[in-house]
């Protein structure tokens, strides 16, 4: 059984430069107050991976906003003007994923593979210093996986043994994350006793979760 962590004490575990992976799509499904205490605690050049940067001020947007971040790997920086700029200046280092294909590296990394072969990206800019393996007559790049030294994920629901439950849109990348973070963080609206969470809601089971924290209390 995991008892709650307090949010301070586990973003306090998180070194400067670590490398974590956050849920969310334009901060829908993000950890919104782990997020905040990273920024309280004025973390430095952390490399994140995560689907977008949202947008100043919201979700990834306020570390951007802070200056935690060195490095995103991401599928997209289109509603950020801020991430863009820093990238344009030379300040904030951007690999652009196709969405897929980041789900994909994501996935294999949580599933101990070394990759993914995809067509997605072939005769383009991002294939770009990757290696090409021909299948049955057809090119495809060789992504690698992805992992993440945090996983910092947003849940409906948890129980006490760390078992997840997502909210619709909310679950997006949070499941895959979860599975390929070296420390897995869950913060959750509500935490209910075990039993409380229908086996067949449990999305993320707690096995992979090392921290809980709650978001509101119930």
């Amino acid at each position: 059984m995991k008892n709650p962590a307090l949010i301070a004490d586990v973003v306090a575990m998180i070194p400067d430069g670590a490398s974590l992976m956050i849920g969310g799509f334009m901060g829908s499904g993000s950890p919104v107050l782990l997020i905040d205490e990273i920024v309280r605690q004025r973390k430095r050049g952390l490399t994140v991976i995560a689907n977008d940067t949202a947008r100043p001020g919201i979700g990834i947007g306020k570390l951007i906003d802070a200056g935690a971040v060195s490095k995103v790997v991401t599928s997209h920086i289109g509603t950020n003007p801020k991430t863009q700029q820093l990238m344009l200046d030379g300040a904030l280092d951007v690999e652009l994923v196709p969405q897929g294909t980041l789900a994909e590296r994501i996935r294999s990394g949580g599933f101990g593979l070394g990759g993914v072969l995809t067509p997605t990206g072939v005769g383009t800019l991002a294939a770009a210093g990757k290696r090409t393996l021909e299948v049955d007559g057809q090119t495809f790049l060789l992504e690698t996986a992805l992992k993440a030294d945090f996983a910092l994920v947003a849940a409906r629901r948890a129980d006490y043994d760390g078992n997840l439950e997502y909210a619709l849109t909310a679950r997006n990348f949070n499941p895959l994350m979860a599975m390929a973070g070296r420390t897995t963080v869950a913060e959750a609206e509500q935490i209910v006793p075990v039993g409380a969470i229908a086996p067949d809601a449990v999305v993320t089971p707690g096995i992979l979760v090392r921290y809980l924290v709650r978001r509101a209390s119930t």
